[in-house]
């Protein structure tokens, strides 16, 4: 099992007091950035996908390689990519299309999509229509209720994807969807498999799904411990999206026992960038609460696993695969041998450092 070294953790203690106090002046965010953050996105899909709850209905953007109201009698893999921070699902739909064309015949049969949870600002920009969803720049993130047209959470949205999926119908052939995500968008992929229904309606319709979370600045803990707090106060630290209170309603009315038993059950891997060392760019999230789980995302994709390895000595379905060279990058997290190993569910490389869960049915080299 893989620790902090001592310098390292001594990093992390200088860090964690850095963080406290400039967190309490700036918040996650440096102006700059913010700036960035806030600016309409440069493209929106094409397609819509209804999504009826309820509480009121809206539509959300997707990309997809074939149109999503057609059958596919050929189709046996989705690839359902989340887009980053900035709401760009065009470029992550994009490195959808780089794993499939890089993994050659092995990708044959398999669909792209990237839904896009955009921001009101992103539809006024582009004079959508009021059905649109739309949530704030972090809510969508974390599940939160969007802000038009209904108070529809951003992980129903996905629910509704995944159900489309799981109509026979349409897709009489396919056996796996993978969720994945890079960044903001593994954030959204690792909570959204702690508390996602979505994957539910698949396995009845005999579909397996696997949640891929590569190098996401932070994750979803199940009760108050942390790595290492170095003695700093932080009750963010235990909030929603880093900790079950104050949770959305989405996952409040949910049960944290069951949300914990099933999540360690779940097909989950973790893709770490070995270089993705860097404890100030790409926007990483430099709240009390974020550093709370490490100095950087590897170390906290890390010391994530450890945790979840000491809660569930026996029964944790699930693992870490490591990428060597590889820092903050998207498209060559995904296109790496590692990744491709990892999304087409094949032999991980030696190369390609494993760290296995504690149950007996996972196996280092695959899952």
């Amino acid at each position: 099992m893989k620790t902090l070294s001592a310098v390292r953790k001594q990093s992390w203690i200088a860090l964690l007091v850095a963080a406290s106090v400039v967190g309490a002046i700036v918040g996650c965010a440096q102006p700059a950035d913010r700036k960035v953050l806030d600016a309409p996105v440069k493209a929106v899909a094409s397609q819509r996908l209804l999504v009826d709850t309820p509480q009121g209905s809206g539509v959300l953007p997707v990309y997809a390689d074939r149109a999503i109201d057609e059958t596919a009698p050929d189709v046996t893999r989705v690839f359902v990519v989340i887009h980053g921070t900035l709401r760009n699902a065009d470029v992550y739909y994009a490195t959808g299309r780089k794993i499939v064309e890089r993994a050659g015949a092995l990708g044959k049969g398999t669909m792209v999509v990237a839904p896009q949870f955009l921001t009101q600002h992103d539809t006024r920009a582009f004079s959508l229509s009021a059905q649109t969803l739309a949530w704030s720049q972090e809510g969508w993130k974390g599940g939160e209720p969007a802000r038009q047209p209904e108070a529809i959470s951003s992980f129903t949205a996905l629910d509704a994807l995944l159900a489309h999926f799981a109509d026979r119908r349409l897709y009489p052939a396919l056996s796996m969807v993978v969720v994945m995500g890079h960044s903001a968008g593994a954030q959204f992929v690792q909570r959204y498999a702690v508390v996602g229904r979505g994957g539910a309606k698949l396995d009845r319709a005999g579909i397996s799904i696997r949640y891929v979370v590569a190098n996401p600045s932070s994750y979803l803990y199940f009760d108050d411990a942390r790595p290492d707090s170095a003695g700093i106060s932080c009750p963010l630290a235990t909030e929603w999206k880093y900790g079950l209170k104050s949770a959305p309603p989405y996952v409040a009315s949910q049960d944290a026992h069951d949300l914990e038993s099933g999540y360690v059950a779940r097909n989950v891997v973790y893709l770490l960038g070995e270089a993705d060392t860097n404890p100030y760019t790409h926007f990483i999230d430099r709240s009390c609460a974020a550093m709370a789980q490490g100095p950087y995302r590897l170390a906290r994709g890390l010391a994530y696993f450890d945790y979840l390895k000491h809660r569930h000595p026996s029964d944790l379905n699930q693992k870490v695969v490591e990428v060597p060279g590889v820092g903050h990058d998207n498209l060559g997290m995904f296109t790496s041998d590692c990744g491709l190993a990892v999304l087409f569910d094949r032999a991980i490389p030696q190369s390609c450092p494993v760290v296995a869960g504690t149950a007996q049915s996972v196996r280092p080299e695959s899952q």
